[in-house]
């Protein structure tokens, strides 16, 4: 049996300022961006520069519930890992461009990681981690 995790559905408030700041802030890639008239929905998703794994799917709130979880979705705990070849490359380029990060860099036994918010206070790690 192979199976792998295809999308992760991220809760936003609104698509086009989500696809502005992943891909403008984050450079990520939009890979898809269709209207689907039937749920009167898009489904819209984005990848990391080079990523061939997981993307994410932005999923605009639809309902009050959903609108509490934008930006918490994990309860205030790192929600997303972010790996990259370069750590200080991509960390000093995000801060040129506003990203926050709420836990400076630092080196751990598995490598160099931050933590920084996306636009809806999500937490992420950005990491590089050590060769094997």
């Amino acid at each position: 049996m192979q199976q792998s995790i295809v999308h992760v559905a991220l809760v936003v408030r609104d698509y086009d300022e989500a696809i502005e700041f992943y891909t403008q802030t984050l450079h990520f890639t939009l890979v898809e961006d269709t209207y689907q008239p039937e749920q009167d929905k898009r489904w819209v998703v984005v990848a990391p520069p080079g990523s061939t794994g997981t993307n994410l799917l932005l999923a605009k709130a639809s309902k009050p519930e959903q609108e509490s979880s934008i930006g918490n979705q994990t309860g205030g705990r790192v929600f997303l890992f972010l790996n990259t070849d370069d750590f200080w490359r991509d960390y000093n380029e995000m801060v040129s461009r506003g990203v926050r990060f709420v836990r400076e860099p630092q080196e751990q036994p598995y490598g160099t990681v931050a933590v920084f918010e996306d636009l809806y206070g999500n937490l992420w790690d950005l990491l590089q981690l050590k060769n094997k």
